[in-house]
């Protein structure tokens, strides 16, 4: 049961993933319930199912069958009454899918609180989760009186690209990586993920979260997770994502607390691959007056034992120019080179890319002609697909309710922990607001070196 079926996240997203599960044999004997506040024919609906499943390139004759049998019903998911009708049109286990904003969640989730719902019910909530640490915290309180943990699934599809996935394999099944992952041996590590994607229509949520609540807070901060996280025993869901949140209980703005570890900016009119962009503050349905930004960058540290004083750095931005979207191990220098080799021999470092799929090792080896002038390799390596999607992953998980790919509830607490400190400090002013032209790799004066050192 999809909660917000006329929205774009369904359309776009939601719905194909659906359609790749399906086909894929992962989501066996499904059925689908389109639910909105506003009414919708059942042939335009299975019309909308049809051209998302065609999306994600679903074909197979399940798929067909979910198609010519899926309804919509119009209701309010924060009425009781209309929940219980909901509930009732379920012809089997109940999975509820709320492509809803956080506050209508919210409402939907205190009103299930009364009804008497089936033992083998699943929620799915879909970010943002809250809006804070306070209002996720108080949902997570309303989600534990309804469901066991395991039963409900916080949904960041990140988690779900096959490329933070091989972070797993990559750490794990290989004894060069594991040994130097510590702060012996690297000397820093980034999480960028920037995109020449502007607003896109998107100010009603976009103009109150910014970059760094819809990218940073959710997305990267998981990835650093895995990044940073110690062994495993197991990837079954308790020992996975208890290491996740270990990593994160340990990670806090650097240096603590100040309001320099962040960097923020907003987007003018420019040029993006061939687009023009009017500048942030003149788009549709943006409120110039509450600041968004729309390039938000920090820099956090692990106060544990592996990680002491390397900083990680998560930034990401639309309407960006040259655009990255990668994940950077740099490693220290050799503590001592030989006297006598020619070149230079700067650190090794790690570039996983999150778009494409691939990976890039840059170390030094002796070049051609002189056997003792160093010379700089790159070895790559691209990274298996998927068998499905992000979304049709994740959902995949969800619809066989294996929690291993969705969030648990002191996770999300633990992101809007690290992010509120700053939050705080651009609320008083303390983070001037800086500008950067669409199309641009941002604004001029980061790239100074004084601003990097």
């Amino acid at each position: 049961m999809i909660l917000g079926a006329g929205g774009d996240l369904a359309a776009r997203l939601l719905l194909p993933g659906v359609g790749q599960a399906i086909a894929a044999g992962r989501a066996v004997d499904l059925e689908v319930i389109g639910v909105g506040i506003h009414p919708m024919p059942t042939e335009h609906w299975r019309s909308r199912v049809a051209e998302a499943f065609s999306a994600g390139g679903a074909t197979g004759r399940d798929v067909d069958q979910v198609q010519a049998t899926t309804t919509y019903l119009a209701l309010d998911v924060t009425v009781p009454a209309d929940l219980e009708r909901l509930l009732a049109a379920c012809n089997g286990a109940p999975t509820l899918y709320f492509a809803v904003p956080p506050a209508i969640a919210i409402a939907a989730c205190e009103a299930l609180e009364g009804l008497d719902l089936p033992d083998d019910t699943i929620l799915a909530l879909d970010k943002p989760f809250g809006t804070d640490l306070a209002s996720a915290r108080s949902f997570n309180h309303t989600l534990s009186r309804l469901l066991p943990e395991n039963q409900i699934h916080r949904v960041d599809h990140f988690l779900g690209m096959s490329t933070v996935l091989n972070l797993l394999g990559l750490r794990f099944a290989n004894r060069i990586f594991e040994p130097v992952w510590n702060a012996e041996n690297i000397e820093s590590v980034e999480i960028v993920f920037e995109e020449a994607l502007g607003l896109e229509g998107r100010a009603g949520y976009y103009d109150g979260a910014g970059a760094l609540i819809d990218m940073i807070q959710s997305h990267l901060l998981l990835v650093l997770a895995l990044i940073a996280i110690e062994p495993p025993s197991s990837l079954e869901p308790d020992d996975l994502r208890g290491a996740m949140a270990q990593a994160l209980r340990a990670t806090r703005p650097a240096p603590a607390g100040r309001a320099h570890s962040s960097r923020r900016a907003r987007y003018t009119a420019g040029n993006v691959d061939g687009r023009r962009f009017p500048s942030y503050v003149d788009e549709p349905g943006v409120d110039p007056v509450r600041g968004t930004e729309t390039l938000a960058e920090m820099t956090l540290s692990i106060d544990n034992w592996r990680w002491a004083g390397v900083p990680f750095t998560v930034r990401s931005g639309k309407a960006m120019g040259g655009t990255r979207k990668e994940i950077v191990v740099s490693f220290k220098p050799v503590p001592h080179l030989p006297i006598g080799f020619a070149g230079q021999a700067p650190p090794d470092r790690l570039t996983i890319s999150l778009s494409p799929d691939d990976m890039h090792l840059d170390i030094n080896i002796n070049g051609a002609g002189d056997p003792f002038a160093l010379d700089r390799v790159t070895l790559h390596t691209a990274f298996a697909e998927g068998e499905l999607g992000p979304y049709g992953e994740v959902l995949a998980g969800i619809l066989s309710n294996d929690p291993t790919l969705s969030v648990r509830g002191d996770v999300v607490e633990q992101c809007w922990r690290i992010v509120e400190p700053v939050l705080e400090a651009w609320s008083r002013g303390e983070v001037p607001l800086d500008e950067y032209t669409a199309g641009t790799t941002g604004p001029q004066a980061w790239n100074a070196p004084e601003a990097s050192a």
